[in-house]
């Protein structure tokens, strides 16, 4: 009889130490994990930035502009007055490479820069996007505009971001999205016009460039530092060359491509 009282007792006092072990007030809380801070803005000194330009040039036989046919389209056609050509190689009859995207590569780790608040325009104009090849900020507004008197179907084929493809008619008002993640290059298509193609470069700093008719570029404002700089033509491929910056230094980095 005994040890069935004391038994008795046992249990009885197991149940309490095990309803205080889950009551509110015997818990201990777990410790808040803790927030890393975040990474300050960079702003380059001035006094010390330097930048890079130079040339994008091309070897070998100029290529023959391949005619496109916009038939389907007579608003178009009208555009062009009939002539159309491919612009996936636009070169000068000096060898100068336009269209091709330069950027830092590597170099800039450990610093965060300001997304700008100004958006870039892509603009569909005589059923062609303008610009071709284009660069853009994580988190900046990419604003999309129609210009022409048809419908289009703008189509960033992202891997790394979300894909998207939007319809687009006459008199719409434009388009704004942004990619949150850095992505080289991603293309982008009309749906409805095939012909119509562009790029874009999605970098997680402002130093980038698109070389211009004459092919030169020049990416400015450089913090002092060794960088990796690539540059990236839609039919050639891509060239990478490492470059080290002095204080307030202006270097110059030619790059030539080999026709196919």
């Amino acid at each position: 009889m005994t040890r069935l009282r004391n038994f008795g007792a046992g249990c009885c006092w197991l149940a309490i130490a095990m309803l205080l072990g889950c009551s509110p007030d015997a818990k201990k809380s777990a410790p808040a994990a803790e927030q890393q801070p975040a990474v300050p803005i960079f702003h380059v000194d001035p006094a010390t930035a330097g930048s890079i330009s130079g040339m994008i040039r091309y070897t070998g036989p100029r290529p023959e502009p391949k005619p496109i046919d916009m038939s389907n389209e007579p608003a178009c056609v009208e555009a062009h007055k009939g002539k159309a050509h491919d612009e996936s190689l636009v070169v000068s009859h000096r060898g100068d490479l336009a269209n091709a995207f330069v950027y830092v590569k590597s170099g800039l780790q450990g610093k965060r820069f300001e997304t700008p608040a100004t958006p870039v325009v892509i603009d569909q104009k005589g059923c062609w996007f303008h610009p071709r090849v284009l660069g853009i900020q994580v988190g900046q507004t990419l604003e999309v505009a129609n210009d022409d008197p048809v419908t289009h179907n703008i189509h960033p084929m992202a891997e790394v971001n979300r894909e998207w493809n939007h319809s687009q008619g006459a008199g719409d008002p434009p388009i704004n999205r942004r990619f949150l993640k850095p992505e080289m290059m991603i293309p982008v298509k009309c749906n409805i016009h095939s012909w119509m193609h562009a790029w874009i470069g999605v970098v997680d700093n402002p130093y980038f460039a698109v070389s211009k008719e004459d092919g030169s570029y020049t990416i400015p404002n450089l913090p002092p530092g060794t960088y990796t700089i690539g540059v990236w033509q839609e039919t050639l491929g891509t060239q990478e060359r490492q470059v080290t910056i002095a204080p307030h230094a202006n270097e110059t980095e030619n790059f030539t491509f080999k026709g196919k």
